[in-house]
């Protein structure tokens, strides 16, 4: 996501839309985690190199809205931990043949119920699907 976003936003090189959600992207506070990266050069964007667990605990804790993992490595980190409270889903229209797998990755400590939130289609036919955990 990083740098691709932040140079669309700069760029202005997508349709209207992929250019509003690159504004909107660059305009958050991000936590890039890299074990090759020595420096980003990104706005909002902190450099972390620890402990993504201890990491997202912190995090938590501090006020402000949402925490997006885009990283299935991440997520899965999360999850088994069970530091993840809502899920997001958006569903392309594309069978990839090779390639890594969500639930081949994330694994829950335990069996994961999903309350379903809502969703929305685009007139790409992505589908995007909110869930919460359930409890």
């Amino acid at each position: 996501m990083v740098p691709f976003w932040p140079e669309v936003a700069r760029d202005q090189s997508m349709s209207e839309v992929g250019n509003e959600f690159a504004r909107v992207f660059n305009s958050l506070d991000k936590v890039l985690f890299s074990t090759t990266l020595k420096q980003v050069e990104e706005t909002n964007t902190r450099l972390m190199r620890g402990n993504i667990v201890e990491e997202a605990l912190a995090l938590k804790q501090q006020p402000g809205k949402d925490i997006f993992a885009g990283s299935l490595s991440i997520a899965s980190q999360l999850s088994e931990r069970d530091l993840i409270d809502e899920y997001r889903f958006v569903v392309h229209p594309v069978v990839a043949g090779k390639g890594p797998r969500l639930f081949d990755t994330v694994r829950p400590q335990e069996s994961l119920r999903l309350d379903f939130l809502g969703s929305e289609t685009f007139q790409s036919g992505v589908v995007a699907l909110h869930y919460r955990k359930h409890t």
